[in-house]
């Protein structure tokens, strides 16, 4: 726990305890110190006090501290065990499952049940602080503990009553009978039901929820009882197990559907069977005790029955499931164990089937049948000794009851009436005390005028002393003393809560109804309730009865007797010449004295300053027991003013108010009271219906002006030794020990009253000597000092207030008449004192304030005024408290608030003003901008505002108004706390601080001598009353208020014009500069228009001036002190004048400034982008070269240098620059300074100016023993040139430096001059030599002056419109990531163009081009060559070129493979013919233009109206190939599209562009291999249409061949059916195939050979006749002459090469006729020719 361990109340600590899981949850949670030294309220100064954020825990030992500190801004979720740990998985990790539950997504977790986590800091914290959680926790509506369980399980729980003391509320109580009342009392000694729940066995009801739904209702979402259904609470408890909690339920305003009285709700956790103690005090102890069934053993039979017995009323609910558990009760569920235990009918209720709600419906029904009459009240207070009885520990020990013993014998004769007790036991705070005042100011006012003294003043005041001067002490004043001297400082904090609490106690008694709160009737009630009433009565009667015997460990201390006296100290002589001192210093300086703290001689006193660090936070130590709440109206109507009248107040049936009394000649009075009530309101808020209503809780109370409070002992002890120090002679010597008891007091948190409001008095004596030994016991440096005030009027919970922000307390001024100024300092962490620039931060509250008072009241108003004034002439920061009040209390309020500022104002020293509204209703917002609008009239300094920083200066707003909707404005502790309180307080108190800090820096803080000074010096203007205006004129401060209203609207016409007029300037100077491009022009247009508007502005402000001076001169209430108010007013508007004119010329500046600054801006960008245009084109060419995909960190290499080029080369506005020596001058002589060369610090003086020559080593250099030493080696030469050769090489280094410094993007840093001499020392260290520090100094002076040079050059480049630079600067990034976005469009957009261009647009023309040329070529064959008109002609001239080439490898071929010869011959012609032709590359060339010029026609009709839009490429790409298909002409491949490849959005126009480029590129590129030599064959290979293929076609024919000869069929018609072969082969040109029958052959054998072979004629016939039966298709025939004879031509060709053919046969070569051998070539021609025409 982030705690300081703070120093205990009593120095008795308890022993550690054992280990166990109780102490393991006390670890875990950081608490385990805590048990032996337990926190107390002095410990809430580092935790709540000082916190201006509400900041969320880390770890689990957080969680304490995080729970105090919310739970005093009274936050809803004070109780919850969520705390954020940092993302650590492995911690995580590591913990167990029931540590660790996650929540709100797994961002927050718990590690502890909320119940054990309010357990374990109660356990932690002493009985103080106890009380103090308490009474904060009752506010939220928590739950608070009854019965604490001990940490030790065998040791006996704690019984909890101190804490309850605090708890006060109010409530209102319903009677059938009888009207409602209202009434108050505190949790431990009111007498109420206490209704107790316990738990027996398993139940799967949640107790504590069905509790909470009873208490606030089955809406409300508030929270009592923590529950297993809340965060954290599925969390098994290790620490809570046998805590007793309780909640109070109080009726309301509209209680008739909840419960009538008050009800003490208590809640034993755990199962009661182990916890069998706290279970018999509860059912002692408790009026009715309704326990939870759950399964039921035979021993919680057993126990119930004792229940039975020791109960008054036991209730029984069954949420059993009886089968779920063998060893439960059987038959509970019938009437047997009801009978058994002998409980009347009704007395169990039947719950397993009920929810929680409805369960808690049925519940709250049966008691309120038993309220409130069936049902016996009782109190804590006797519960308390039924505690002690059965063993438990009491926290009220030996100690409290000795401190209750003292109070109650201070307080004797005090119920015989307070005003009666005050004249007894304090007679120094009566008429003769408020009559010497008025003296006193009489005696002030006549010297301030020059006048003599009035000698029947002097001889009243004279007689008025001598009778004071008889005084002796009361004896309730030695007591006090003497318990106040007291070194326990335990008891002391007792003896002070308890007299706040008696003298509360009595109020209270005053204030309710003399009716009991409860019915007197006693029918039907248990014999045991009767017993336990008495036994309270006898408790209360008891003069111990408040206090009993416990365990509780204090502080033994020896008693001190009643009449002790505290010997003086040896310091009251220095305390004595201090006041005289301060008094005489304050005379002599007048109204404004100086700070002086030379006089004043220091103590030390370590005991002391521990005291003083402890002061702030031992303040709630007091234990006090009352609590912070709104007052409402009828408590006003209780009080003895009324009661007097023997009437008292009660509301009727119908909401009107009614009085009842003896007296019946006062029938006036309800009717006035409900009239003022309604003309109240209906001035407050017109709109309200005007039916009578009373708010129990809204309306104001008025003080008890006979009330009593501590305030008023402390009061009489000044006052005591006040007038011992008037008369010297009186008193005794006990008085002097006063004054330390004061600081004692004070250093102990309770509030100095620095000014007596009832006497309107200030005791100066008695506070300068508290203050002088408050001074003695501090240290000299540790008494700097800051003042704030809380100001406000006496409803406005002044004291709440403070407490809520500093946990201060201050006497509450509501309900008694607690009138005057309060002061308690607080000391700051040292953080905080560093900011504020002080070491004690004093707090002022003024209380009673516009409050009712005795006398008449235009003194009372006086009275206000001079409280007012002195508070706020003592303040540094002004917290103007305003509540709401009826508009009848509006005026006074106000006219004293704004009187006192008027006053204070005129001392010379106005605070800065702070407003705090605690509703926004109309009367506290009118009320809180009309002291705004004065406030700010009045501080005039632009520093003292309070305004928003981010607003205009001169701009009125509500910036500083805080609205915080406190507790204390509800009557009741059950009304919730408004939901935005928490975030209210800690915004104030951030505004505070802000406030306190802009003091400290406007001035310097006081000591605690010059605030008594100041104290004394604002106290003798109010006496003298010093000031222009008159303390009775309290009219004036509603027609200065009036005047501030007026001046405001006049203020802002002023301001309307003045921007109407910066408009027009604003545009002139824009279109001025746009003309204009020197900087001349623009200055001059500039000093033309700040010379405009200071006129402008000062025309307008002496309209001002003239209004303000007739409105003065009009009003007569100004007459008297027109001078006065002239110089206020015109003072304001010399500094409204100033605050105008500075803000109208800087906005002139910024808008000239912007204007240049854009214009520069926009030529930057515009540069930037062209040089980006540049780099981008580059990269995305070497992109597009290389094909290598650039990095980010080479683009971001890249752009850095084109953003030092643009840096470097534009041209900045030139700006004023700094002459850089200096700097470098300084940091050379602070480095020679630490190196404690002093001595050469003269030589500095030389950096900066022009050296020409180079650096030269003397031998000044070189010491004297060394030169003696060298003197013969010529005549030191080699020594000179060792150290010469280290100066050049330190200044190569520091070249080498300088270029490293130039380069970066960066201007001069006093680092780099830093660095430089560190590398001169590192060289000259790493080269040991005797030499003198002389060199090192020169060596640093002149590369110093060449650095000064250098760097000059630096800061120049960089010192150019800096603003604009660093504008550039910030967007710099901005630019990098555009750049790299733009080259990564453009590189995705160039490679996809690259990718559309080879996948799709170059095989297009490719395809354009290829496509048609093979039919191209045969066309050009054709018409050239005649042989390919018909296959007949092919033939012919295939069999002709075979004679001419007479080959036989040709014939063989041709013989063979027909057609493979034939598919040869034609592509040698289509090769020949293309080697031979030139019109191919014009062809290719042609096709190549007319494609490139549709694609680009296709591309550009795509890209209109695209011009700069983003589009996605593909669908443009589609409706470019469709565009190309459109004529038909052209056949694009659109197969690569179907992928995502083409899917880019991209700027069409730009991808347009990269088109066209690799369009002209693949256009050249063709071109250029068109022009170069083709391969031919090659070229064919690739062709679409083969054009010898297509050649072959044409003349291949038939393409059948003779069965017997295989020569080809020579019909050209078309489809014909009978083949025909012109020239039949021979045998012999052919294999010899067994299986034929070459009838040519053998017919052509058998005419040429013998007779005898003529006999096979025949038989060749008939073979002749098969084979055209074997081959119908075949037309071969013996009558055709063509088919009985081979022609000559193959005659020839067998004769010619029959030897080969036998060869290639193996075969015999066939026997060839000699008429075939004479054949010649042209025969063989000539008969194919013939062959051909036949």
């Amino acid at each position: 726990m982030s705690v300081k361990l703070p120093k205990r109340l009593s120095s008795k600590k308890k022993k550690p305890p054992k280990d166990n899981a109780q102490t393991e949850v006390l670890r875990k949670l950081g608490l385990e110190a805590f048990r032996t030294a337990p926190l107390d309220p002095a410990s809430m100064l580092d935790i709540s006090t000082w916190t201006l954020e509400n900041q969320a825990p880390l770890e689990t030992k957080d969680l304490p501290n995080a729970f105090l500190q919310r739970l005093w801004l009274l936050s809803p979720d004070a109780r919850s065990p969520c705390y954020n740990p940092p993302s650590d998985v492995l911690t995580n990790a590591n913990k167990p499952p029931d540590e660790m539950i996650s929540g709100l997504g797994g961002e927050s977790q718990y590690a502890i049940n909320p119940l054990d986590l309010v357990t374990a800091v109660f356990m932690s914290s002493n009985t103080f602080l106890q009380q103090e959680m308490t009474v904060r926790m009752v506010q939220c509506q928590f739950a608070v503990p009854l019965v604490l369980p001990n940490i030790e399980p065998e040791e006996p729980s704690h019984f909890l009553l101190w804490p309850l003391r605090g708890v006060v509320s109010q409530w209102m109580s319903h009677f059938l009978d009888e009207n409602r009342k209202v009434q108050e009392g505190d949790l431990a000694s009111t007498q109420m039901p206490m209704v107790s729940c316990v738990k027996l066995g398993h139940c799967c009801v949640s107790k504590s929820q069905v509790l909470n739904h009873i208490l606030r209702g089955l809406k409300s979402c508030n929270e009592t009882f923590l529950h297993r259904g809340m965060d954290g609470g599925q969390l098994p408890r290790k620490l809570s197990n046998g805590l007793v909690e309780i909640g109070w339920y109080l009726p309301g305003d509209t209680a008739r559907e909840n419960l009538d009285v008050p009800v003490v709700i208590s809640n034993l956790r755990g199962d009661a069977s182990t916890h069998e103690k706290c279970l018999s005090l509860l059912c002692k102890a408790s009026s009715a005790v309704i326990v939870f069934c759950g399964n039921l053993r035979e021993k919680d039979r057993q126990l119930l029955k004792s229940c039975k017995d020791m109960a008054s009323k036991l209730i029984l609910i069954d949420i059993s499931d009886a089968e779920k558990n063998e060893n439960s009760v059987v038959g509970f569920v019938c009437p047997n164990l009801q009978e058994d235990i002998g409980l009347p009918e009704g007395s169990v209720l039947q719950g397993r089937a009920l929810s929680e709600e409805e369960l808690a419906k049925r519940l709250f029904d049966t008691l309120k049948d038993l309220l409130p009459d069936k049902l016996k009240p009782v109190t804590l207070e006797a519960a308390s000794k039924l505690a002690v009885e059965l063993g438990l520990n009491m926290d009220e020990g030996t100690v409290c009851q000795k401190a209750m013993a003292t109070v109650e014998e201070i307080l004797k004769g005090l119920e015989k009436g307070c005003a009666q007790f005050k004249e007894k036991q304090l007679p120094l705070q009566g008429s003769l005390w408020c009559k010497l005042a008025e003296i006193e100011k009489e005696e002030s006012k006549q010297k301030k005028d020059g006048k003599e003294i009035d000698p029947q003043l002097q001889k009243e005041k004279k007689d008025i002393l001598v009778e004071l001067g008889s005084y002796k002490m009361t004896p309730a004043m030695k007591i006090f003393t003497d318990a106040l001297s007291t070194t326990d400082k335990v008891e002391r904090t007792y003896f002070l809560s308890w007299i706040k609490r008696k003298l509360k106690m009595m109020q209270t008694k005053k204030q309710n109804s003399p009716h009991d709160i409860f019915r007197e009737e006693k029918d039907g009630m248990p014999e045991h309730s009767d017993d336990l009433e008495n036994r309270a009565s006898s408790y209360l009667e008891d003069s111990d009865s408040f206090c009993t015997d416990s365990t509780f460990e204090e502080e033994e201390t020896e008693e001190q007797p009643v009449n002790s006296e505290l010997q003086v100290s040896d310091q009251q002589l220095t305390i004595e010449q201090e006041l005289e001192h301060i008094m005489h210093k304050s005379t002599d300086e007048g109204k404004e004295p100086q700070s002086d703290q030379n006089n004043l001689e220091p103590t030390h006193d370590p005991v002391v300053e521990q005291e003083l660090y402890m002061m702030p936070n031992e303040k709630e130590n007091q234990g006090n027991v009352v609590t912070e709440k709104k007052v409402s109206f009828e408590d006003q109507m209780s009080d003895p003013v009324f009661e007097n009248q023997n009437c008292h107040l009660e509301f009727g049936e119908n909401g009107t108010l009614s009085c009842e009394g003896t007296k019946q000649d006062e029938p006036e009075l309800t009717t006035a009271i409900s009239e003022s009530i309604l003309s109240a309101k209906q001035q407050m808020y017109p709109d309200v219906s005007s039916e009578p209503q009373v708010a129990w809780c809204s309306q104001p109370f008025e003080p008890d002006p006979s009330s009593l409070g501590l305030e008023h002992f402390l009061r009489e002890m000044g006052l005591i030794f006040e007038l011992t120090q008037i008369n010297p002679g009186s008193g005794n010597h006990s008085v002097l020990r006063l004054p330390s008891l004061a600081a004692d007091l004070l250093l102990y948190g309770i509030p100095l009253e620095l000014m007596d409001g009832d006497a309107s008095n200030i005791p100066i004596r008695w506070l300068g000597c508290v203050f002088a030994e408050l001074k003695r016991r501090l240290p000299q440096e540790q008494c700097r000092t800051r003042v704030l005030t809380n100001l406000g009027v006496h409803h406005a919970q002044n004291a709440e207030v403070l407490s809520a922000l500093f946990g201060v307390k201050f006497p509450e001024g509501r309900k008694r008449s607690t009138r005057g100024v309060y002061m308690v300092p607080l000391c700051p962490p040292d953080t905080l004192r560093k900011d504020l620039e002080c070491d004690f931060l004093l707090l002022i509250d003024v209380e009673g304030l516009c409050s009712i008072s005795q006398d008449n009241k235009m003194n009372t108003q006086i009275h206000d005024i001079e409280m007012a004034t002195v508070a706020t002439g003592l303040s540094d920061v002004l917290m103007q408290n305003i509540s709401s009040c009826p508009s009848s209390e509006f005026e006074t309020d106000f006219n004293v608030i704004v009187n006192a500022l008027l006053r204070v104002k005129e001392c010379g020293s106005m605070p800065n003003c702070q407003l705090l509204i605690q509703d926004e209703g109309i009367n506290s917002l009118l009320k809180a901008s009309q002291l705004r609008r004065v406030s700010g009239m009045l501080q005039t300094e632009t520093g003292d505002r309070g305004t928003n920083n981010a607003e205009k200066q001169y701009t009125k707003t509500t910036s500083c108004i805080t609205c915080i909707k406190g507790p204390w404005s509800n009557m009741s502790v059950s009304e919730p706390v408004d939901t935005q309180y928490s975030t209210a307080v800690l915004k104030l108190k951030k505004t505070l601080f802000e406030a306190l800090k802009k003091c400290a820096a406007k001035s310097e803080a006081t000591g605690l001598s010059e605030f008594m000074i100041r104290l004394h010096a604002v106290w003798d203007a109010v006496k003298a009353e010093s000031f222009s205006i008159g303390l009775q004129n309290t009219d004036i401060a509603l027609a200065f208020s009036l005047l501030c209203t007026e001046l405001s609207q006049w203020e802002d016409s002023l301001l309307e014009h003045i921007e109407n007029w910066l408009v027009g300037a604003t545009q002139k100077i824009f279109t001025t500069n746009a003309k204009a491009l020197d900087a001349a022009t623009q200055n001059n247009l500039l000093s033309e228009m700040k010379d405009e508007a200071r006129e402008e502005v000062k025309t307008e402000m002496d309209k001002l001036r003239s209004k303000v001076e007739a409105y003065l001169m009009k009003d007569d209430l100004f007459k008297v002190s027109t001078e006065t108010f002239k110089t206020i007013l015109m003072s304001y508007m010399g500094d409204l004048q100033e605050r105008v004119t500075e803000e109208i010329i800087q906005r002139l500046e910024t808008v000239n400034e912007s204007y240049c600054s854009s214009i520069q801006l926009k030529n930057f960008e515009i540069l930037l982008e062209k040089e980006q245009e540049s780099k981008l084109h580059a990269l995305v060419e070497k992109s597009k070269s290389n094909k290598v995909l650039l990095q980010d960190a080479e683009l971001e290499e890249e752009f850095e240098s084109v953003w030092s080029k643009m840096l470097s080369n534009f041209d900045f506005r030139p700006s004023e620059t700094d002459d850089i020596t200096v700097r470098v001058r300084e940091i050379l002589r602070q480095n020679l300074i630490s190196r404690g060369l002093q001595k050469h610090t003269k030589k500095t003086e030389a950096v900066g100016q022009n050296q020409t020559s180079t650096f030269q080593v003397y031998d000044e250099h070189f010491g004297y023993r060394s030169r003696l030493k060298h003197m013969f080696e010529d005549n030191n030469r080699l020594q000179r040139l060792a150290a010469q050769q280290i100066a050049c090489r330190v200044i190569e280094e520091y070249k080498h430096f300088m270029e490293d410094k130039t380069s970066l993007p960066a201007d001069f840093s006093d680092s780099y001059i830093t660095e430089l001499l560190e590398n001169v020392e590192k060289a000259l260290k790493e080269k040991s030599m005797e030499i003198r520090s002389a060199f090192e100094v020169d060596l640093k002076v002149y590369l110093c002056s060449s650095a000064c040079q250098d760097f000059q050059k630096i800061h120049d480049r960089y010192a150019k419109d800096r603003e604009l630079l660093a504008c550039i600067t910030e967007t710099k990034s901005k630019y990098m990531a555009e750049f790299i976005y733009q080259f990564r469009k453009r590189d995705q957009c160039q490679r996809v163009a690259q990718a559309f261009t080879s996948m799709v647009i170059k095989p297009t023309v490719l395809d354009y081009i290829y496509r048609p040329l093979g039919m191209h070529i045969v066309e050009e064959i054709q018409a050239k060559e005649q042989q390919y008109q018909s296959p007949s002609a092919f033939n012919q001239n295939l069999m002709e070129e075979l004679i001419r080439e007479d080959c036989f490898e040709s014939f063989l071929e041709y013989l063979q493979c027909y057609d493979s010869f034939r598919l040869r011959k034609i592509q040698e012609t289509v090769v020949g013919h293309l080697s031979e032709s030139t019109n191919l590359d014009k062809w290719r060339q042609q096709r190549l233009g007319e494609i490139v010029g549709k694609i680009a026609a296709a591309v550009s009709e795509t890209a209109e109206g695209t011009n700069g839009v983003l589009s996605d490429t593909k669908p443009l790409l589609e409706r470019v190939c469709l565009t190309l298909e459109r004529d038909g002409v052209v056949d694009v491949t659109r197969a690569p599209l179907d992928g995502p490849l083409f899917s880019i959005t991209t700027e069409w126009d730009r991808f347009v562009t990269c088109l066209m480029e690799l369009l002209a590129a693949v256009r050249l590129d063709l071109a250029q291999e068109f022009s170069q030599n083709v391969d031919i064959t090659q070229l064919l290979n690739c062709l679409p249409v083969q054009p010898q293929q297509s050649l072959f076609n044409r003349v291949r024919g038939c393409d059948k061949q003779c069965p017997l000869c295989r020569a080809p069929c020579e019909v050209q018609e078309m489809g014909h059916e009978a083949h025909r072969a012109l020239l039949h082969r021979p045998k012999g040109m052919m294999p010899y195939d067994p299986c034929s029958v070459f009838c040519i052959s053998c017919h052509e054998g058998m005419m040429q050979g013998s007779p005898e072979q003529n006999t096979d004629t025949q038989n060749t016939s008939v073979a002749c006749m098969d084979v055209h039966s074997l081959h119908p298709g075949w037309n071969i025939s013996h009558e055709d002459p063509n088919s009985q004879t081979p022609s000559a031509y193959w005659r020839y060709v067998l004769v010619r090469f029959n030897d080969k053919f036998a060869k290639e046969y193996e075969e015999k070569p066939a026997e060839i006729p000699e008429e075939w051998k004479k054949i010649t070539e042209e025969e063989a021609l000539g008969s194919l020719k013939e062959a051909v025409l036949t």
